[in-house]
């Protein structure tokens, strides 16, 4: 296959007439032994048109014209996702979290537009990641796109948002139904992307059945999850029921049957050639490890916005009232000051200490739901970080209710016991083997120096730490020889106005003897 001029596709075959079909075709000649020249116009359609017809590789015309706008230039493998994307009316995206998932769909879904093909996008995807992944790459790539996050407001409020004709409109999973009736109405929606896919795989529950409603035959759909039928291959049969229907039964049951093997009554286990038949049934689909995108930069740095709950609303404004009374007319140290903006991050986290050092729970459900998004994005394992030892508890406890193995690393914990832990997290994860770990909840002290812990390739901070030293060493138990995955997804819980003020100056590696009395000033006077 040969591109001329970034036009026209000049290919070679034995069955010239077969491209009749294509308008603009032509035969250029007959080379000899049978094969002939045959010209074909590249565009989208063309380029679908052909790999219809058995020619393999027809690449995207995304690649030839389009200017990939924004402040950052796509790597390759964002190239070749939108690529992929854009030749694909209904498809997978099952790179790894970190590879740049977000940004590949938002210039393939622009690309679209600019020709005609998508008139309006709707985005599905987990709360915490609403604002800081999807709006913040919309105001750094699609520049003069029109966006709405349809949340935080009443049910009449949102339906006005969809009527108002923005081109993307980005919503939860349990938001849709709000907003359904105003999405099919318009049909203006020709692209849903849906982000982490796999809150999608039970075809019977409510959320799944107000998707499919509004997946009609013309429609884009790109679902995007890193870890695809992850926990067993019957989740793979709603995803492929949405993408790929006629690739799996008609009935649920039928994939069970297909895929599963019944040994007792109540259990069930794959059978030899599950993922095989898993593999097929998700298709057409694309997969970008880490490890593959050589451009990536070593750490990859994400925040996940997690709001405070009521009940933590209240009392973080109490002890912020508490230390205005406290400052004023006052000089406040900066023992003072880190006393302070530590009882409003331990109140953000979910576990204050009060001053005979008995501690006072919160609900934290949002973070305990985005860390739990987190985990299951990941094949691989997950290091925890929280600086305050009861988060830990809690976490730990939320874990083991989701059957996820886990373990803690304080300062409690013998060095003897703590080697076995370490042992267990680098054990690889082997479906049945109870031994191996998934996720290690680690006080930052307690794992700052001397250990590694590269079978994790993401590390999670509950909340932020209070040392620049201490946030950078928290990473180099991943970043360091031995790291299987070579790239480092480190990511940012933050829920409070003060933790963003502490993530961004760990994140920029400010430091200095002022640093806490500047930000108690500072969220003083917000």
């Amino acid at each position: 296959m040969q591109i001329v001029d970034n036009k026209v596709l000049v290919l070679r075959t034995r069955s010239p007439e077969k491209f009749e079909i294509i308008p603009k075709s032509a035969v250029l000649g007959l080379l000899g032994d049978g094969v002939y020249e045959v010209a074909v116009h590249w565009g989208l359609h063309e380029a679908r048109v052909l790999r219809n017809l058995g020619v393999k590789d027809v690449p995207s015309p995304i690649l030839k014209s389009y200017d990939w706008p924004g402040r950052y230039t796509p790597f390759a493998h964002q190239r070749e996702t939108a690529a992929f994307l854009t030749s694909q009316r209904r498809s997978f995206n099952f790179s790894e979290p970190g590879t740049g998932k977000t940004l590949a769909a938002l210039w393939a879904a622009d690309y679209l537009m600019r020709i005609g093909e998508v008139r309006r996008c709707l985005v599905l995807c987990p709360l915490s990641i609403m604002q800081p992944a999807w709006m913040s790459d919309l105001a750094n790539s699609v520049v003069g796109r029109s966006a709405t996050v349809c949340h935080h407001w009443d049910s009449a409020k949102r339906v006005t948002l969809v009527n108002n004709g923005y081109e993307f409109v980005i919503i939860n999973y349990d938001g849709l139904p709000i907003i359904a009736e105003a999405i099919k109405e318009s049909g203006e929606f020709d692209l849903i992307i849906v982000d982490e896919a796999n809150a999608y795989k039970n075809t019977s529950t409510k959320r799944w059945k107000t998707l499919a409603k509004l997946v009609q035959p013309n429609t884009y759909l790109w679902m995007m999850t890193g870890t695809p039928a992850a926990q067993s291959p019957l989740d793979a049969y709603g995803l492929s029921k949405l993408v790929s229907p006629d690739k799996v039964p008609k009935f649920a049951t039928a994939w069970r049957d297909k895929v599963m093997r019944q040994i007792s009554r109540f259990k069930w286990v794959p059978k030899e050639d599950a993922y095989a038949q898993v593999h097929e049934a998700l298709q057409p689909a694309i997969r970008f490890t880490k490890k593959d995108c050589l451009d990536l930069p070593p750490v990859l740095t994400e925040t996940r916005v997690v709001p405070m709950t009521p009940q933590q609303i209240k009392y973080y404004k109490l002890m912020k009232d508490k230390m205005v009374l406290q400052a004023a007319g006052e000089t406040v140290t900066a023992v003072n000051a880190a006393a302070g903006v530590s009882k409003l991050l331990q109140i953000s986290a979910g576990a204050a200490y009060t001053d005979n050092r008995e501690v006072v729970e919160f609900d934290c459900s949002p973070r305990l739901n985005a860390l739990e998004e987190v985990i299951n994005e990941t094949s691989r394992k997950v290091l925890v970080f929280t600086t305050f030892r009861h988060n830990m508890a809690t976490i730990s406890t939320f874990l083991d209710a989701r059957g996820i193995s886990n373990a803690q690393i304080n300062g409690d914990v013998s060095p003897g016991k703590r080697a076995e832990i370490f042992k267990r997290f680098q054990k690889p994860l082997v479906p049945g083997d109870a031994s191996a770990l998934k996720v290690l909840v680690v006080q930052p002290q307690a794992a700052q120096h001397g250990v590694t812990l590269t079978a994790a390739d993401t590390v999670v901070f509950w909340g932020p730490v209070f040392s620049v030293e201490t946030y950078i060493q928290c990473v180099a138990r991943m970043d360091r020889q031995g790291q299987t995955a070579d790239k480092v997804t480190v990511i940012h819980l933050q829920g409070s106005a003060l933790e963003a003020k502490v993530f961004k100056r760990l994140a920029g590696k400010v430091e200095d003897h002022t640093l806490l009395l500047k930000i108690y000033e500072e969220e003083l006077a917000a």
